[in-house]
């Protein structure tokens, strides 16, 4: 017995897709690049905290206003399947050190990140930008 859905005049051909429509990386010119981010995050700090003074009660509104206004300008740039996460760290100066650190598991080819410190009389704020190339 014949599957007469199989012999079926009625059902449409399937569309054939090659493996070329489907990249697996990015093209060059479309790639994270951290200078780019740098100079977007520098902006970004500059007109926000240049002349601000340092309340801690202030300072979880600005990171979250600062990560957000560098996420909104680093999608922008019209880097199609990269997600972008953004960490901003704002303390008091008071002339004492601060270490940070990260480990990333990622791609090297497409995968990348950014940072920018911005100091004043009262503020030091750390902000850095990862670009990850969605697959």
């Amino acid at each position: 017995m014949q599957d007469e859905d199989a012999a079926s005049p009625e059902m449409s051909p399937v569309a054939s897709t090659s493996a070329a429509d489907y990249p697996i990386e990015p093209e060059f010119s479309k790639r994270f690049r951290p200078a780019k981010a740098r100079t977007i995050m520098s902006q970004v700090l500059r007109s926000k905290l240049t002349g601000v003074q340092y309340h801690a009660d202030n300072t979880s509104g600005w990171t979250t206003e600062i990560a957000d206004e560098i996420k909104t300008k680093l999608k922008g740039l019209g880097l199609e399947r990269y997600k972008f996460v953004v960490q901003v760290v704002i303390g008091e100066q008071r002339g004492e050190g601060v270490r940070m650190g990260c480990r990333c598991f990622w791609d090297t080819n497409t995968d990348n990140y950014a940072e920018e410190t911005f100091l004043s009389e009262t503020i030091f704020c750390v902000a850095t930008a990862f670009g990850v190339y969605l697959y």
